[in-house]
């Protein structure tokens, strides 16, 4: 079991459970997570422009009218302009709505690759402990081993609360990266 086949199996669990992914490269590539969602039911995924902070109050307001929402950053460093709505919106819901409203969606946050090329610090940050200080009724969950990963998307699908899911997209590249490697030297042979 790899990381990136135990991703696949998270999504196509989402898949399922009737989520919608929404977020920038869904339907059109261009990051790793891109990758992670390509069996996702097409007409499940909702392609949005680069602004964060609006991407996670659509998908509160979507999970206020019922749906069931996976919201995708393919950068942690990113995600932090989504905080406003995270911390202070939906995070609070319920207790600002006196118990009669509690939204819910599951985060997925990707840690940016730092190989074969290092982007620079604004791309490859994890800010995990800082996020698990700020939020009270949100659960954190950091995949750092592919046996944690399905348990950690169960845990989210089966719960009353919203999930930050914290991954790396080193580790589900890394399989790609090996054999990619390895096909590389056997050419220049």
């Amino acid at each position: 079991m790899t990381y990136l086949e135990e991703i696949k199996k998270s999504m196509k669990l989402l898949a399922d459970n009737d989520y919608y992914i929404i977020g920038q490269n869904t339907k059109y590539g261009g990051t790793s997570m891109y990758h992670t969602i390509s069996d996702f039911p097409d007409d499940k995924k909702i392609e949005l422009p680069v602004f964060e902070e609006l991407q996670a109050g659509i998908g509160t307001g979507m999970s206020l009218e019922g749906l069931k929402i996976c919201s995708i950053y393919p950068r942690f460093d990113f995600f932090i302009i989504a905080l406003n709505q995270v911390i202070n919106h939906l995070d609070k819901f319920e207790e600002m709505s006196g118990g009669q409203l509690k939204p819910r969606q599951i985060f997925r946050v990707c840690v940016g690759s730092t190989k074969p090329m290092m982007p620079g610090p604004q791309h490859c940050k994890n800010y995990t402990e800082a996020i698990k200080n700020m939020v009270t009724n949100i659960e954190v969950r950091e995949l750092k081993k592919p046996e944690d990963i399905l348990f950690a998307y169960k845990e989210a699908t089966m719960s009353d609360k919203s999930f930050i899911i914290i991954e790396y997209s080193d580790l589900y590249n890394a399989d790609f990266a090996f054999t990619k490697i390895k096909e590389s030297k056997d050419i220049r042979r």
